[in-house]
């Protein structure tokens, strides 16, 4: 009776100082950017600085300044990359900060400057699904306004750097499988698409 009792008592303490499962950790509410700012990338084809308005798009502003005071880009790729159309990023190299963001969707932002050559737009699925990608307008892509797609800066810099952007893959690469293993599918599958290595408040 004393050793059932003795490994009892075992299990139960062994039980007590297991760790309980852990529960993924949400988003970081979004902040209230200021009504100007700037943010530098340090892309691998050098800086590029984007000038962000937030009387142009308030909910976007407010989301792209906590991306990136939390440091969400670096290492991420620009995924999507059409001649004459955008460059387009916004999934995290780890999958997991990625998927911290399902379910944040913003409610649409109006429209109230035009996509046109350096303006940087939130992607969408349709209305009030914006939520981490976005691209840079290469061209004068106004077609896009009627469709809710909202600038909320554009790039004051370096916007030689976004022309440079390898542009070969196209439509090749999956959003699916960036969502599910990040930027280590990237590299394995397309090598050669260009990366953010930093992007911080301020230039």
């Amino acid at each position: 009776m004393k050793q059932c009792a003795s490994i009892a008592l075992f299990l139960a303490l062994l039980s007590g100082c297991s760790k309980a499962p852990e529960v993924a950790k949400g988003p970081p509410k979004d902040e209230k950017s200021p009504e100007l700012y700037r943010v530098k990338f340090e892309t691998t084809k050098g800086p590029v600085i984007v000038e962000v308005h937030r009387e142009w798009a308030p909910l976007g502003s407010d989301r792209f300044y906590t991306l990136v005071k939390n440091n969400y880009f670096d290492g991420a790729k620009f995924f999507r990359v059409i001649p004459d159309f955008m460059a387009q990023f916004g999934l995290a190299a780890d999958p997991a900060v990625t998927a911290r963001y399902e379910g944040t969707e913003l409610a649409d932002d109006p429209v109230r400057q035009s996509n046109t050559r350096g303006m940087v737009s939130f992607a969408t699925r349709g209305p009030n699904s914006r939520t981490t990608q976005m691209f840079i307008n290469f061209g004068n892509n106004a077609r896009l306004d009627q469709s809710g797609f909202a600038p909320f800066g554009q790039v004051v810099s370096g916007m030689e750097a976004v022309d440079g952007f390898y542009n070969q893959y196209g439509e090749a690469p999956s959003q699916g499988l960036i969502k599910s293993q990040g930027s280590k599918y990237l590299e394995a599958s397309f090598p050669l698409l260009d990366s953010i290595k930093t992007a911080r408040i301020g230039d």
